[in-house]
C-alpha cells in the first residue's frame, strides 16, 4: 500500500461527500486507502458515505474525541507508506497529491492551498516564539513580517518551512509512528504545529510545495462552535509554549494575550461609536476576547 489518506469529520457531509469525489476522481497514480474518523456527527454524515462511498474504511466514533486522537486511531490501522491527513473542507485538484511526494529529503510536506476564490491560502509558518506572537496579535504584520512567511516566498518551487497547516499534510508512516502521532492532549488547533515541531527536532525537514493545489473552504466544522473553538485556539497555543518552550514562556505568552485582547475590547468600543454598520462582528470580537480574559486564569 503507497498511501493511506485519513480525513476527520464533525458535521460536514456535503463538503465530506465532495472532497471524497474529488479524491476518487483526480487520484489514480498509485494504490491507495481512505479512513474517515467520524467523531459523532448528527447529521447525514455517515448516511452519504455508506450510499457512496462504500470502499471507504469507517471508524464511527460515539462522541467528539478531537481532531489529533481522531487521526491516531485511522493512522494506527492505515498500511500505507504513507499518511496524508486531510480536512473535510478541501477539494484536490488533478495530480494534487501524487505531486506531494516530490521532496524525498522531507519527512512531511504541504501543498499550495487556495481559498474559495482561488488566491493563496497562507499555509506554513514560522515555529512560534514570543516575538512573533506578539507581531501576530497586534496585526504588524502588515507592516512587516516576521509571525508569518511573506508572501513573496510562496513561489514556484518547494520551500523548506517550519510549520504546515494541518488542512492538508502528507508525512512518512515511519515518521509519524517514530516521533510519536499527534499529541492527544490538543484538542483542536496546535496539534499540527506541534507533530511539525518534533520532526524537526528530530532532524528532518518539512517542505511546502508549490505544484500540489488544494482548496481548502476553512474553518466549517469549527464556525458551528465559534465561540469555543477560539477559546480551544488560544488554550491549545498555550499548551504548545508550555510543553516546548516551558512554563516561564508559557504564562509570558498569557500576559501578551491579556494586553492584545484588552487592546482588542478597548479599540473595538471606540470604532462601534465611528462605525455603526460593523457594530456586530465587532461586538462578537469583543465577547470572545472577553471571554478569553475570564478564562485565561484557569488555561
Amino acid at each position: 500500500m503507497k498511501l493511506s489518506i485519513i480525513i476527520v469529520n464533525w458535521n460536514t457531509q456535503d463538503l465530506l461527500k465532495c472532497c471524497l469525489e474529488s479524491i476518487f476522481k483526480h487520484l489514480i497514480r498509485f494504490e491507495f486507502e481512505v479512513w474517515v474518523v467520524d467523531n459523532a456527527s448528527t447529521d447525514e454524515s455517515m448516511t452519504n458515505i455508506d450510499s457512496f462511498f462504500p470502499q471507504v474504511r469507517l471508524i464511527k466514533n460515539w462522541s467528539n474525541e478531537g481532531f489529533g486522537r481522531a487521526n491516531n486511531q485511522a493512522a494506527h490501522l492505515a498500511t500505507g507508506d504513507y499518511l496524508l491527513f486531510l480536512n473535510p473542507d478541501t477539494r484536490v485538484f488533478p495530480e494534487a497529491i501524487n505531486n506531494l511526494d516530490a521532496c524525498p529529503c522531507a519527512a512531511a510536506v504541504g501543498p499550495r492551498l487556495l481559498n474559495a476564490d482561488g488566491s493563496l491560502q497562507i499555509s506554513a509558518f514560522p515555529a512560534p516564539t514570543l516575538g512573533r506572537e506578539l507581531w501576530r496579535l497586534f496585526h504588524l504584520d502588515k507592516i512587516f513580517s516576521i509571525g508569518q512567511y511573506p508572501q513573496s516566498s510562496f513561489v514556484s518551487k518547494p520551500v523548506k518551512v517550519d510549520i504546515l497547516m494541518g488542512a492538508c499534510i502528507l508525512i512518512r508512516a515511519e515518521v509519524f509512528k517514530k516521533i510519536g502521532s499527534f499529541d492527544e492532549n490538543f484538542f483542536m488547533y496546535s496539534e499540527e504545529v506541534d507533530l511539525c515541531e518534533r520532526i524537526r527536532k528530530s532532524g528532518w525537514e518539512l517542505h511546502w510545495i508549490p505544484n500540489a493545489q488544494v482548496t481548502h473552504f476553512g474553518g466549517m466544522s469549527s464556525r458551528q462552535v465559534a465561540e469555543a473553538m477560539f477559546l480551544e485556539l488560544y488554550r491549545n497555543k498555550i499548551k504548545f509554549f508550555r510543553k516546548h518552550r516551558g512554563k516561564f514562556q508559557a504564562g509570558l505568552y498569557k500576559v501578551i494575550l491579556k494586553a492584545a485582547a484588552l487592546t482588542r475590547i478597548i479599540f473595538g468600543q471606540v470604532l462601534c461609536l465611528f462605525l455603526p454598520r460593523d457594530r456586530g462582528r465587532l461586538s462578537s470580537t469583543m465577547n470572545n476576547y472577553q471571554a478569553l480574559l475570564s478564562e485565561l486564569p484557569r488555561m
